[in-house]
């Protein structure tokens, strides 16, 4: 490299003091790379180069005077900038930038570029003065950063699009399924009520009725399943409530009111039939008694307490309707079929079914599901 001369500098600035000059002892020996341009000469050369500037690009003095700072200019160096560049020099104002330049060997490196006007005493601007400081490290990292983060984006847009393609087809075959289903309940119930409709037999059509209804429990089930936000989950009180109201129409000459109490009382919906079956056997056992009266008050009351879920059914009769009635201790304890079906599911379940009469005239039962043990 061919030997440097900074100075000229001075003469160049018009300064009458050469070497001792202060301001350009400090620009000659600052590692910063630093350039002055005439921007009264024909397309603004430089007319001064630090060592610092010509370390860094590569070029000697006798090639980076005289010539305009586009020569560091390369293929992929970012027109919009180059032109914000063109634009503070017309119109002789500052202006910062991190460009891409290019060195004598072609290699290249980001340049933070910083360029002032320098005027005189009347405000016409003499020169340009200009620094530049190598912060590839810094630009690198940062456009590594960048990258890193449009390939982990595509990354996740990629996982979330096969992840819609994947629930689109989950919630495609659980419309099917919740479609046979229904139609099978349908079919089932369909056949039931048309042998109901056949048998003459007041026994046969007992049973008949009982199976109809616990078809139509486990349908309800189903619909309560498929219609919530949730499919893995199933709310056993919200299914009581909803239950025992249908029960609660078909049950000729008593009105029954309902009052509920539900905090969430969610149970794995692998565990939802036997439980609705469960709650469907305990309600049709205790709206089907007759006890006599013509009110009834029906409370249920749901929660989760750690582990488990509990749910209470109680069954009273309404004094102030029927206040001339006798007090009444009816006798709700399952029997038969009805006592093996609650039986069997609560073994299956790790639930506990508790039975209670009362001297008020009112039954309750409280059933406690084991979650942890689901």
């Amino acid at each position: 490299m061919e030997e440097r001369d900074d100075w000229t500098l001075t003469e160049a600035l018009h300064h009458e003091d050469g070497r001792g000059d202060p301001f350009a002892a400090a620009v000659r020996s600052t590692r910063m790379a630093m350039v002055i341009t005439d921007p009264r000469q024909e397309d603004n050369p430089i007319i001064f180069a630090n060592e610092a500037f010509q370390t860094l690009t590569g070029y000697g003095r006798q090639e980076i005077i005289g010539r305009n700072c586009r020569f560091l200019q390369g293929p992929q160096t970012d027109r919009e900038i180059v032109e914000q560049i063109r634009k503070a020099i017309e119109t002789e104002t500052d202006v910062s930038v991190d460009i891409l330049n290019y060195r004598k060997d072609g290699t290249s490196f980001w340049n933070a570029l910083y360029i002032s006007p320098v005027k005189d005493d009347a405000g016409k601007v003499q020169f340009f003065f200009a620094s530049s400081l190598d912060v590839t490290d810094r630009i690198d990292g940062h456009l590594r950063v960048i990258r890193e983060k449009a390939r982990i984006e595509a990354e996740v847009a990629r996982r979330v699009a096969e992840l819609r393609t994947a629930l689109d087809a989950q919630t495609l075959l659980l419309h099917e399924v919740d479609h046979r289903v229904k139609n099978n309940m349908s079919m089932i119930g369909s056949i039931l009520r048309l042998q109901l409709r056949e048998t003459h037999d007041e026994a046969t059509q007992g049973l008949l009725r009982a199976m109809m209804s616990r078809v139509d429990a486990m349908a309800t089930v189903h619909r309560h399943l498929y219609q919530s936000e949730d499919v893995t989950r199933f709310d056993i009180g919200a299914y009581c409530v909803n239950l025992a109201s249908d029960l609660g129409q078909m049950k000729q000459g008593t009105d029954i009111r309902i009052r509920a109490d539900l905090g969430r009382a969610d149970v794995p919906a692998g565990q939802a039939s036997a439980l609705g079956l469960i709650v469907n056997e305990i309600l049709n056992h205790m709206l089907t008694a007759d006890c006599g009266r013509q009110h009834m008050i029906l409370d249920i009351s749901a929660s989760t307490e750690g582990k488990q879920v509990h749910l209470a059914i109680r069954l009273t009769a309404d004094d102030t309707q029927d206040a001339r009635m006798p007090p009444l201790v009816p006798s709700y304890s399952p029997s038969g079929v009805n006592e093996q079906i609650i039986l069997r599911l609560s073994a299956q379940t790790k639930t506990a079914v508790f039975w209670s009469d009362q001297n008020s005239g009112s039954s309750e039962v409280r059933i406690t599901i084991n979650l942890e043990a689901l």
